[in-house]
């Protein structure tokens, strides 16, 4: 999947959990930042929220963390990084580090558990295995 369109699954896998007015910023210069939304809790509270879409195989570093967060800046108190890898513990530790504006963090995982969920792209369905015991219907 190409990277834009790994943003646009983002978009709806955002829109689809709840949030409103979500765009993908899709420039070049953009700081770090892919997207950004308004998540709308129970119709009462609302907050914007940037997000960052990672097509990644290995794993994110703090750095990355740190960077986003340096890109947060005056744009949201709330950040999103989203990736087909994973995350290095201490890129875990970076999200949620005291003092700073946190960012929540969803791994390769998360996203397929979230697609599943929403039905997004993807479709589960359970086998039922039948094996006949050959020996106990002889016994009979």
């Amino acid at each position: 999947m190409p990277p834009d369109a790994f943003e646009r699954l983002c978009q709806r896998l955002l829109r689809e959990s709840g949030f409103i007015q979500v765009e993908v910023t899709g420039r070049s210069g953009d700081g770090g930042i892919d997207g950004h939304g308004v998540m709308r809790l129970a119709g009462l509270l609302s907050f914007p929220v940037i997000f960052q879409c990672k097509r990644y195989r290995n794993t994110i570093s703090s750095g990355v963390v740190r960077d986003f967060r340096g890109a947060m800046v005056g744009r949201a108190d709330k950040g999103l990084i989203i990736t087909t890898g994973s995350f290095t513990r201490d890129a875990s530790a970076e999200a949620t580090r005291d003092g700073a504006p946190p960012i929540d963090l969803i791994d390769g995982e998360q996203l397929i558990d979230k697609l599943k969920d929403l039905k997004l792209g993807v479709a589960t369905r359970q086998v039922e295995v039948v094996e006949v015991n050959a020996g106990w219907f002889s016994a009979i």
